[in-house]
């Protein structure tokens, strides 16, 4: 059974950053594809970027330019730098590792 531990989520105001790990446990990690996802409240889950195994990367619109995801096989843990951040990235984000499994999820808030 494949498990993701993710971590970094915070409070931060407007215009900071933070950085997400996401952790997968197993020996697979290099061979498939990871995205991160986001739920804001009263919102459907989104996505936010994604990674395939070769690091090849794809962004929402929403957050091209701020963000930057990325993975360290050799740690079997996938990373999302967020930069500029905004209030309505306000969520919470989630790691998904092989189109099939998820994290547990992250709270990020954005506020002054």
């Amino acid at each position: 059974q494949v498990q993701l531990v993710e971590s970094g989520g915070g409070l931060v105001q407007p215009g900071g950053s933070l950085r997400l790990s996401c952790a997968v446990s197993g020996s697979i990690f290099r061979l498939y594809d990871m995205g991160w996802y986001r739920q804001a409240p009263g919102k459907q889950r989104e996505l936010v970027a994604t990674i395939t195994s070769g690091g090849n990367t794809n962004y929402a619109d929403s957050v091209k330019g701020r963000f930057t995801i990325s993975r360290d096989n050799a740690k079997n843990t996938g990373y999302l730098q967020m930069d500029s951040l905004k209030p309505e990235d306000t969520a919470v984000y989630y790691c998904r590792f092989a189109w099939r499994w998820w994290g547990q999820g992250t709270q990020v808030t954005v506020s002054s």
